[in-house]
């Protein structure tokens, strides 16, 4: 299964649950049970919502000890409202932005706010808002231990961690500090730390073979902090989205948020490039934000699609290739079996060739699962002493095929049984038959094992 994020309003936390649950609302009361385990004061909901254009799901948080009510009203303000009234955390980043178009961010996500700024540096600064309602500085260590004590599946606490981290080293980028210095302002608080634990607890859920993302809009303008000004994007959105494809819509205000681009990070952050895959199309979902942009449905699309189905025997893959020329035969041997033993690489292959001056060169080349491209290049430098490479993705066609093991004069042979369009092949494992001495003695067995693994019932071997 591959999920394609179609970001038409733009990305933050609680339209990506939204979206999410509303393609596979039988993963509700999982969230929401994760997010109790977080904090058990925390309630949580999901929400039909209309815009007058399309339809979808809003995920709404409430504040502790209040039960998530309907959704919120929309301030078209500068956030800084004290009225008591429980309210889900995204009304609005209304950090009023200087855009000079009067109508906010798009977004309504105050805690998913992009200057999270939030480290602890002494000056007392807030956002703008006065929420009352827990927000404030929190540092990252201490929500990081929140999450390694709470009640979570291993799966789940893993995937929450891993995004905030993406935040936390962000921010620590941003104000030239340690990761472990920093403490979120926005993001620290109560709700995004549900939204960040509703995706942790969906994308462990689903088991998604791998996820893309569309062309995400950047939005424009300024929004106003106790620091002063600041671009959109904000700094912390915009080193969580370095290598993302991005496009001008002419729709301004913060479009992409802190909390989600961390979650683009965490799921295409190996190949943030990566176009929508051929697939049969399953299930969709749409998570709305609450923000009206002019024109423009503020939501988030999911599209669910299953590439095994509509590709039957085709496979994805991922070819790097590179030329050696100053590394010994003996250390690039060695080099090159340790990368056949890297995860998501399927094959390595070396041939003689002429490059410059005549030298002779090994001509490599590397297959390797999508998935798997970035950590398979890191390793091609570490192992080898090339200082670049090439890389492209291709299809491949694969044969059904199954491993089989048989008995033969007491010793197990395994066999690579193949379904080919004139019939089904064998081919025993040849290093099964290592320790034969004589050519025709391996072939016999060889032959007897293969013979054995297309004639005999599994039962029976």
């Amino acid at each position: 299964m591959h999920i394609h994020l179609d970001a038409l309003g733009g990305v933050a936390g609680d339209m990506f649950a939204a979206a999410l649950l509303d393609a596979f609302p039988e993963h509700q009361a999982g969230v929401s049970a994760s997010i109790r385990a977080v904090d058990g004061r925390i309630a949580c909901a999901v929400r039909a919502h209309n815009d007058g254009i399309l339809s979808g799901a809003r995920f709404a948080v409430s504040a502790p000890g209040v039960e998530p009510g309907p959704a919120p009203h929309r301030h078209d303000h500068p956030a800084r409202h004290d009225h008591p009234h429980p309210h889900d955390h995204d009304h609005a980043h209304d950090h009023a932005h200087d855009d000079g178009h009067g109508h906010g961010d798009g977004h309504d996500h105050a805690h998913d706010h992009a200057h999270d700024h939030a480290h602890d540096d002494g000056h007392g600064h807030g956002d703008g808002h006065d929420q009352g309602h827990g927000h404030g500085h929190r540092p990252w260590s201490e929500i990081r231990a929140a999450l390694e004590a709470a009640d979570l599946a291993p799966a789940v606490r893993a995937q929450a961690l891993a995004i905030f981290g993406h935040l936390a080293a962000a921010e620590a980028r941003v104000h030239g500090i340690a990761v472990e210095a920093v403490a979120f302002h926005e993001v620290g608080a109560f709700d995004s730390i549900a939204d960040i634990v509703a995706a942790a607890h969906l994308i462990a859920a689903l088991g998604v073979r791998s996820w893309s993302v569309s062309a995400l809009p950047l939005g424009s303008g300024r929004v106003r902090t106790q620091h002063g000004p600041l671009p959109v994007p904000a700094p912390a959105t915009t080193l969580l989205l370095e290598g993302f494809s991005t496009l001008d819509d002419g729709v301004p205000g913060e479009r992409v948020t802190p909390t989600g681009a961390a979650i683009l990070r965490h799921l295409c952050g190996e190949d943030p490039g990566r176009g929508r895959p051929r697939g049969i199309l399953g299930r969709t979902g749409i998570g709305f934000g609450t923000k009206v942009l002019p024109g423009l449905s503020n939501c988030l699309r999911v599209l669910v699609l299953d590439e095994a189905a509509a590709r039957p025997g085709r496979r994805d893959l991922a070819v790097i290739a590179f030329e050696i020329d100053d590394q010994s035969g003996e250390d690039l041997a060695m080099g090159l079996d340790r990368l056949r033993g890297e995860p998501g690489i399927l094959d390595v292959v070396q041939a003689p060739v002429l490059g410059k001056k005549g030298r002779m060169m090994a001509r490599i080349q590397i297959l390797v699962r999508p998935e798997s491209l970035e950590a398979a290049i890191a390793a091609c430098f570490r192992e080898t002493t090339t200082i670049g490479l090439r890389y492209h993705r291709v299809e491949g066609a694969v044969l059904d095929r199954e491993a089989r093991t048989v008995d033969h004069a007491g010793r197990p042979i395994r066999v690579k049984v193949v379904d080919r369009p004139g019939g089904r092949t064998a081919k025993a494992e040849a290093d099964d038959a290592r320790d034969h001495a004589g050519h025709a003695a391996r072939a016999r067995l060889r032959r007897e094992a293969e013979r054995l693994a297309l004639t005999v019932p599994e039962e029976e071997r």
